[in-house]
């Protein structure tokens, strides 16, 4: 589906007609292939490692991992505004302004993770330190990080490319960019640090390179496929990073909570010991392994959402959000089920004895389905990234990363490492909920403003005052650059949707 102008305007976006249920299955489901994909990189790293038989590498891996979550949720949080502003761009019709910002977007991405992923390389150390790294474990993570740290901006070209993919709805190259990548990790990893004997750093080596990998297929699809980008305006830099910002600011910041939530668990889980450190690093590749239906549908609900948005299609935004989170429901149920099943099995995979082993099967049979809850969250936070209020999501990632992990986690260390994973379950399980209930308060709002009968009247509905107030504007879309909401389009500008041209939402 190139964004190309056909002989009666631009090509109607895909998701603002057909079954919502469907388009929801598909987009989550693809993107989940890809999401799992990403993260069985890492999940297939501490597997093989764990083969050797060291705690303390093992626990090295664990450490890199939290600071490799950072910079992972920097750039997830970029994609979340890259997603959102191109998806409503297309759902409105608006190709040229579509091409453009995809265009802008890859480069501030390029830009902002070489300054963060370079930047990093100076304070391993401490920042090591500060999560409870000592000893050898300290300087294996230390040196597996000074390898992956400066390929940031690789990762990050590879997961815009991806959310550009997923914003005109090609689902399925979108997963084949992620897939890709997970694939030469599989082959390279076993290959680089057994068959050369080259351990941590062969790991190291494999991650530098399914990310060029997982860059340059991902520029393919966007390049070559569907004809994304537009030539760089300079002079509209600022306008496009005004427009990303307002969504991916606090997307950034809303990604960054968990992280800093997962750094203090490390922290106070780090001493109890090594064993301890490995399990917990087991569960936290493990979980978006076994959840990755969960875990996509923040990427794949938000196309959605957005683009029945731009297509002032209200009602349709509300029945998406209901039919995400009932696949929420049914993906969770499925996943408990195989772990509790499996759980035997996953010890022995990972080399797990004593404290580690503890862990996995507290987490496998009884933490588990507080997902049902978290799940919740990640449906929440698409709705508000993509309906114009994303600093509700900000709000509640870091209400759970502060309010519901700090305090939890603290009583729990009171009762050993398995009292820290029980209680951030807890406490992430209460603005779960509440998420999910603020954000369908707000989808049930938005519909009330869409008339019955027709366009035409939505249209003066909007004209009266009642098109949806939004935190944040769509796209800059003036001669000058204003980055104001994207007006209904002039006639013969766009094919739209149902009977008439597709209306769209105003922005303060």
């Amino acid at each position: 589906m190139p964004i190309t102008e056909t002989a009666g305007g631009v090509e109607r976006a895909r998701f603002v007609s057909g079954s919502l249920l469907r388009h929801v299955c598909v987009m989550a489901g693809t993107g989940a292939i890809g999401l799992i994909a990403v993260f069985a990189v890492d999940l297939i790293n501490l597997f093989y490692i764990s083969l050797l038989g060291e705690k303390e590498t093992a626990a090295a891996v664990g450490f890199a991992g939290v600071v490799g979550f950072f910079h992972a949720s920097l750039c997830i949080g970029l994609t979340i505004g890259i997603a959102a502003v191109v998806s409503r761009t297309v759902g409105a019709g608006r190709s040229e302004d579509a091409r453009r910002i995809a265009t802008s977007s890859l480069v501030l991405m390029a830009a902002l993770s070489v300054v963060v992923g370079t930047g990093t390389a100076f304070f391993l150390h401490p920042a090591l330190q500060l999560l409870g790294a000592t000893g050898e474990t300290a300087r294996l993570a230390q040196r597996y990080l000074s390898v992956t740290v400066h390929t940031l901006p690789l990762l990050g070209i590879g997961m815009a490319s991806s959310a550009l993919l997923r914003s005109v709805g090609d689902a399925r190259r979108s997963m084949t960019v992620t897939l890709a990548a997970a694939f030469v990790t599989a082959v390279l990893d076993p290959i680089l640090i057994f068959g050369f004997g080259l351990g941590l750093d062969g790991a190291a080596i494999s991650a530098v390179v399914s990310r060029l990998v997982l860059a340059a297929i991902g520029l393919h699809g966007v390049l070559v496929t569907h004809r994304m980008l537009g030539r760089f305006d300079a002079s509209r830099l600022a306008d496009d990073a005004r427009a990303l910002g307002t969504v991916a600011g606090p997307a950034v910041l809303t990604n960054l909570a968990t992280p800093v939530g997962a750094a203090f668990v490390t922290h106070a889980v780090a001493q109890f010991g090594p064993s301890a450190v490995a399990g917990a690093a087991t569960i936290d590749r493990l979980t978006p392994v076994a959840f990755g239906l969960v875990y996509a549908l923040s990427g794949a609900v938000g196309p959605i959402l957005a683009q029945n948005l731009g297509a002032g299609q209200y009602r349709r935004v509300q029945e998406g959000l209901r039919d995400s989170l009932l696949f929420m429901v049914v993906s969770v149920a499925v996943a408990w089920l195989v772990l509790a099943l499996g759980q035997g099995v996953l010890i022995r995979a990972f080399s797990a004895d004593g404290l580690a082993a503890q862990l996995i099967s507290l987490f496998c049979s009884w933490l588990a389905p507080s997902f049902f809850f978290a799940g919740g969250l990640f449906v929440a936070n698409a709705s508000f990234n993509n309906l114009g209020h994303p600093l509700l999501s900000t709000a509640f990632n870091w209400g759970r990363a502060t309010m519901g992990t700090i305090p939890f986690a603290w009583w729990g260390s009171h009762y050993g490492a398995p009292g820290v994973l029980i209680g951030q379950a807890v406490g992430s399980s209460i603005f779960g909920l509440l998420a999910a209930v603020v954000a369908f308060r707000l989808a049930a709002k938005l519909a009330r403003q869409q008339a019955p009968d027709g366009v035409a009247e939505r249209g003066a509905d909007a004209a009266a005052g009642a098109a949806p107030v939004l935190d944040a504007p769509v796209a800059p879309t003036s001669a000058h650059g204003e980055a104001a909401a994207l007006a209904t389009p002039q006639p013969g500008d766009v094919t739209g949707p149902g009977p008439g041209p597709a209306a769209s939402a105003a922005a303060p």
